[in-house]
């Protein structure tokens, strides 16, 4: 016991420099004014006509994003599964593989291929087809999220179902179940773990994102986290920037807390 608690030191170490001290350095800033005097005008400054508008936003295409990356997951889940890959070390190769390039050079690869002289439209010149105007639209934020976030949501899926043992699918055929029925009764049931997992890790970095919309949707959609973002570097007013980004927090451990309550064993994310 000891010596655990010896092996353990760096890492408690750690967690109280890089994560507690932060999160009370955050809270500091968010209930005081630039005087030092308590205030809730930071964290109530949320209803803003402004701030509320970016949150709902971020909230409305989190959700999206969220419902797509689930949509897109499951089929690819299911034909990953049944190709039989004896080494999950391969899957998880396969969609961590794009995830080694920086996240940034992916966005803006994606800005290079919607904007109006882009890759796209110039294959539709090409074609003699009339033009797109995909960039700085809520469409090309919410393509920029699912593209960076589905293997988040593939992952887990994809755990759940690979402890579904066979024995179970045929059983359900043999009972004259449809492909239906099986998998509304059996499949979704078993793998609600892995969904709810994966739904909460790609709704959590989609509303705090602001590098995409900043790329994707330029100055015309403003986020949640650009607004946060602009108070921090921009305005300077470090005091509403922490009192945004502790309200944030609030709907992020919310998130967390409903991932814990439909998945308690940790099924859905035993991949990672």
């Amino acid at each position: 016991m000891k010596h655990d608690k010896i092996l353990s030191f760096p890492y408690t170490l750690w967690m109280a420099i890089f994560v507690i001290v932060p999160l009370f350095i955050m809270a500091w800033y968010g209930f005081t004014d630039r005087d030092g005097n308590f205030t809730l005008s930071n964290i109530m400054s949320i209803a803003d006509p402004i701030h509320l508008k970016a949150l709902l936003t971020s909230i409305r295409l989190s959700l999206i994003c969220t419902v797509l990356c689930f949509l897109l997951a499951l089929p690819l889940a299911l034909v990953i599964r049944n190709l039989h890959i004896k080494s999950n070390g391969f899957v998880i190769f396969i969609f961590i593989l794009p995830m080694w390039m920086n996240f940034l050079l992916r966005t803006i690869a994606w800005q290079v291929l919607l904007e109006k002289s882009g890759v796209i439209n110039d294959l539709l010149r090409l074609l003699r087809l009339p033009e797109l105007n995909m960039i700085n639209t809520e469409g090309a934020i919410v393509l920029g999220m699912v593209y960076n976030y589905l293997p988040f949501m593939v992952l887990p899926i994809y755990n759940a179902l690979a402890k579904i043992g066979q024995d179970t699918f045929d059983a359900a055929r043999d009972l004259g179940a449809g492909w239906w029925q099986t998998m509304r009764r059996i499949t979704l049931p078993l793998i609600l773990p892995g969904i709810v997992s994966g739904s909460t890790m790609v709704f959590v970095p989609a509303l705090t994102t602001f590098v995409i919309s900043d790329l994707l949707g330029g100055a015309k959609i403003q986020l949640i986290g650009n607004v946060i973002e602009q108070e921090f570097t921009t305005a300077n007013d470090w005091n509403m920037g922490a009192g945004l980004s502790l309200v944030l927090m609030i709907l992020v451990v919310g998130s967390m807390a409903l991932m814990s309550k439909y998945d308690k064993s940790g099924e859905g994310a035993g991949i990672w």
